[in-house]
């Protein structure tokens, strides 16, 4: 029976993968590197823990200390994601798990002064009975926020269900011994997503009948 929804914020909610491809662009090239090619090229590469994600296009921390290279991907990723809609389909579907009775909360490797920020600018809040973000900017996991938050729920871990455009997401969600359901129009490309195999929808409003047949499974 699912009872609880845990929601990832980017990628999945908010639609910022063309915003963080191109900051990702600005990073490299102030740093003298090649930029990505593309989309495609970007969600092939895409992964977390971010700082074995920097090293993968081409960045060295004994020349460019991490710490720096992430405040300065947030300083241009920030302004241009105030221009991020959330995904289509992302308030309504929302609005009818709300209906539905479900629990929901939000799960981000994101700061929590940053997703309440980012979360303040759409109408959907009112739909999180929780807002969960690390404390820091290096987006290196939330495995043990969620951890933490099932084990201080008293409910059973099948009762929940990630939602997610990662396979961080997944690996989350099986350290917690939870269920999981992947979005394909994120971060990372599906076929990287198929290959955990946990269900992959194209769109949010896949996701209520998918909360029904494991409901009923």
């Amino acid at each position: 029976m699912i009872e609880t929804v845990i929601w990832d914020w980017n990628g999945t909610l908010l639609d910022d993968l063309s915003v963080s491809f191109e900051a990702t662009n600005r990073l490299l090239a102030a740093n003298g590197r090649a930029p990505l090619a593309d989309l495609d090229c970007y969600r092939a590469v895409f992964s977390f823990p971010v700082i074995d994600y920097y090293r993968r296009i081409g960045f060295d921390f004994d020349q460019l200390p991490f710490d720096q290279l992430a405040q300065q991907y947030m300083d241009f990723y920030h302004p241009a994601a105030e221009n991020c809609s959330l995904q289509s389909g992302a308030q309504q579907t929302l609005e009818h798990l709300h209906q539905s009775g479900l629990r929901q909360v939000l799960l981000s490797a994101s700061k929590q002064s940053h997703l309440e920020m980012q979360l303040a600018r759409y109408p959907i809040a009112q739909y999180f009975d929780r807002v969960l973000g690390i404390q820091n900017i290096y987006a290196a996991s939330k495995q043990q926020l969620a951890i933490d938050f099932i084990a201080q729920s008293g409910q059973a871990a099948t009762d929940f269900l990630f939602v997610g455009d990662s396979v961080h997401d997944f690996e989350v969600a099986q350290s917690c011994g939870a269920r999981c359901v992947l979005f394909s129009g994120g971060h990372q490309a599906r076929s990287i997503l198929e290959a955990t195999g946990a269900p992959v929808i194209d769109a949010p409003n896949e996701l209520p009948a998918i909360c029904r047949a494991l409901s009923n499974a």
